[in-house]
Parts: C-alpha cells; structure tokens; sequence
C-alpha cells in the first residue's frame, strides 16, 4: 500500500503540471514547446532526465567493479557538451528544425533522412523498453516484499503485467497533450525528487556508519574504491583515453544525434539560451556522478561493518539495501521515489520524441493533429508489448545484447551526421541504407574476429569504428549523375 500510494501522490503531481502545460496545446507545443522554454528550466530538468532508472541503481554498484573510474567518463561528457553546444546547435537552430534528422534529407537525400529516423526509432524503442524493464522488475520486487509469502509465488506474473501497463498509462496520459512543454516543467519535478531522494540517502547512510559529512567524505577518498584514474594498461577498459574519448563520442551521438534528447534543448527560445542550458547540465554530470558513486562506497562500507555480503551484481547493491529495510522504512520510500523520478523522466521523453519523429520524419505530417494523437498511443503501446517481451525473455544475457545493439546502432547516425557536416561532398542517396545496415555487420564481424585470436574485445570504442566505416561508405559510393 506505500509503495503505491508513493506512485498514486507522486502521478498526481505530474498531472497537475500536465493540466496546466497543456491548456490550449497544438502540434507545435507538443513538438517544440512553441520555443518558450526558460533555459535554466530545460537544464535542470535535462539532468534528471538524462539519469534512467537503470543508472540510478546501476552507478553505486559500480564501485564494487570498477572503483570511480566511471568518472573518467564523465569528465569525456563535458568537452562532448560543449561540442554539440557550439558546433550541433548552431546548425539545428539556424534550419530551424523540428526533428534533427531533417538535416540529413537537406544535406544527403530522402532516404538518408529516413533512414536516420528509422535507426533512432529502432535505437529509442529497445533501450527505453530495456530501461523501463528493470525498473517495473524492481518495483515489483518491492512490492513482493510486503506481501504475504502465500500470496507471492501467485501474484508474480500478473504483477509485473500490470505494473508496467499502469505506469506506461500513467505517463502517456501526463504527456498525451503538452508533449515537450509538459514535459519541460515534469522533468524539474522529477530531477529535483532524484537528487532529494539521492541526499537523503546518502545522509542517512551516514548516520549508520556513526560519521559526520566530513568523517564520510575521507573514509570515501581514504578507500580502494576511491581510484579515478587509470594511466597505465592500455588493454584495459578503463584506460583513461578510452574512457574519455568515449565520453565525448557518447554524448555527441546519444545526445546531439538523438532526438529524445535534443528536442527538449531545441525549445529555448534562442540558441544562446539553449547553449547556455546544455553546458550548465553537462558540468553538472561529473558532481551528480561522483555524488552517486559516493553512496555506493559508504554501502560497501556500512556492509562490511555489518557483516553482510556484497551482492555478486553491482547493480543488486542498492536495491538489497533499500529492501531490505536494514535502513528504515524512509530509505524504502527515497529508493522507490527516486526510481520513480528517474524512471519516468526517461521513458516520458522517449515516447514524445518517437512520436515526434514518426509523424514528422517517417509519415511527413507534422501538422496532422490527429496522426499526432493516434501515433502517440500506439507508440505506447508497443512500448508496453516491448517490456513485457523482454519479462518472457527474462535472461540478462539477451538483455546486455539489446544494449549493445542499441550501440550499434547510433554509430550509423555518427557516420551520416559526420558525412554531413565535415564534407561538402553529395552521395548516392540510394545505396545509403545499405550501407547504414552494412556498417554495424561489419563491426560485430570484426570484434569477434579480434576477440578469437587476440583476446581483445572492444568496448565504447566500437561505436567510433562503427561511425567511422559508414563515413567511409558514404565517401565511396558515387553520386547519382544528374
């Protein structure tokens, strides 16, 4: 009963913000926020949105794997803030675009155009699901866990179904009418429950290791799990370079190549107000980072001191805790808040932004009010067949495959904005597909050619490569003669 009466407060909230957003909405509030948003609204909302449920669990548990050195990537981020601040921007606000995949059919062709449309509803519709799958899971373990052991081994199946079913609903009808100005204002709500929830967990835990703020901050940076950086193995994963670069190229392509979260960038009404918003969210990543890699080294800590094991997955060292109630009942609330606030933050803006670009990019209606509405709840429900797809799936191993698909996926984006912008050469828009589907084949060969007769298996750097060969693909084919 908490854990839903949390959702019921929390849903009631965003529906307030959704009816007052929402008065007197058309195509273009839906679309671009009618170009009205405050920038430092748009900012601080980006944070929340930008952190999924996934990374809410995932980030603590890092620390039992990888110590900090998560934050050499964070430190790649900023500079690709920037990048897609002064160099990406500038060109989506000058054509005054809708959707970013406009640019491709005005600079490359109509096939391109669509081609880079169809890449990023593949690449939204599988991540998102994924995301949103852990977290229904979680949210059903919890519940689980306040019911009686009778009624458990029974309401398993049908809970998940109908967790999911009712929070997809619950965000559809919150979004259905403003659209990105709606979900400008929900996503400050929601950033601002994340990073309460996030302090007060951190704070608590604190309290059970009997340290002050200070005593905390030196156990954290006196500790193994306190390493950032990484100068030394270069076969390594966590090579600082690698890292970094990585960084850099993931927000270039999974943000200023990324509709879902450009869109709400491109509502300021200037494109100074818009650079000033993606640079303050981007700085802002490393602190925000370092504050929840933080909470889970003193997790690590209060385990030791208490004698209790440290789950095998790092992404189970949060979600054990806060069950378990070893914390309190107020820990259990802050979790399920925050993976509230990160949960539907991301998959809100993610069903916008496909119907966005469905009607706009692929049906080539944009002022089809209609179509508009129709898209938006067929999208959600396929979003929910997706979910409940990867529930009958139920194997992490096909799960970290879907992720990596989706990686593969954004490198053809990289190649063709890359195309784009750094050449002034014209292609053959026709085979452009081809080599778009080609590109991807081609890196999944080669790392597993590599990786049986070197050991080495690629990581982040796959997307560079990935982005890289589609270039040159580009580059080889001949334009058509006219």
């Amino acid at each position: 009963m908490m854990i839903l009466a949390i959702v019921l407060g929390y849903f009631c909230l965003l529906f307030a913000i959704s009816r007052w957003t929402g008065r007197h909405a058309d195509n273009d509030t839906f679309y671009r926020g009618n170009r009205q948003s405050p920038w430092y609204m748009v900012a601080f909302g980006m944070i929340g949105a930008s952190i999924s449920g996934v990374t809410f669990v995932s980030v603590p548990g890092m620390v039992t794997r990888i110590d900090m050195t998560y934050l050499q990537t964070c430190m790649g981020f900023i500079l690709g803030y920037v990048i897609v601040a002064f160099v990406l921007l500038p060109l989506y606000y000058r054509l005054n675009l809708t959707t970013i995949y406009s640019f491709l059919g005005q600079r490359i062709g109509r096939r391109a155009y669509r081609t880079g449309a169809s890449f990023f509803l593949l690449s939204k519709m599988t991540g998102a699901a994924v995301r949103f799958y852990v977290v229904c899971w979680i949210l059903q373990q919890c519940i689980m866990m306040q019911m009686p052991d009778g009624m458990r081994q029974i309401g398993e199946g049908w809970l998940f179904t109908f967790t999911a079913l009712v929070m997809v609903a619950l965000i559809w009808l919150y979004t259905r009418k403003g659209g990105i100005r709606t979900l400008v204002w929900t996503d400050s709500l929601q950033t601002a429950c994340l990073f309460g929830a996030l302090i007060l967990m951190l704070i608590m835990v604190t309290k059970q290791l009997e340290m002050g703020v200070g005593d905390a901050v030196s156990a954290i940076a006196d500790s193994e799990m306190s390493r950032i950086f990484v100068f030394d193995d270069w076969m390594s994963k966590q090579n600082f370079w690698k890292q970094f670069f990585s960084g850099v190229f993931i927000v270039i392509v999974m943000t200023g190549l990324d509709q879902d979260m450009m869109q709400k960038n491109l509502t300021c009404s200037s494109l100074r107000d818009a650079q000033k918003d993606m640079t303050t969210y981007g700085v802002a990543f490393l602190p925000a980072n370092l504050l929840f890699l933080s909470l889970g080294a003193l997790l690590v800590m209060l385990a030791h001191q208490r004698g209790i094991a440290i789950p095998e997955m790092g992404d189970q060292l949060l979600p054990t805790f806060a069950a378990s109630g070893l914390l309190g009942p107020a820990v259990v609330v802050l979790f399920i808040l925050g993976i509230l606030a990160a949960s539907f933050s991301s998959a809100d803006s993610a069903l916008t932004a496909m119907t966005t670009s469905f009607c706009v990019d692929i049906c080539g209606k944009p002022n089809d009010e209609n179509l508009r509405k129709r898209s938006h709840l067929i999208i959600a429900v396929i979003f929910v067949v997706f979910v409940l797809l990867f529930r009958l799936v139920n194997s992490t191993s096909v799960i970290d495959a879907i992720y990596v698909l989706c990686g593969y996926t954004y490198g053809p984006l990289l190649g063709l904005f890359a195309f784009g912008l750094l050449t002034h050469r014209q292609t053959n828009d026709r085979w452009v597909p081809y080599v778009c589907l080609a590109s991807p084949l081609f890196c999944w060969g080669l790392d597993a050619i590599v990786g049986y007769y070197t050991g080495y298996r690629f990581g982040y750097e796959l997307l560079m490569l990935n982005g890289l060969f589609t270039f040159v693909g580009l580059l080889a084919l001949r334009p058509t003669s006219k």
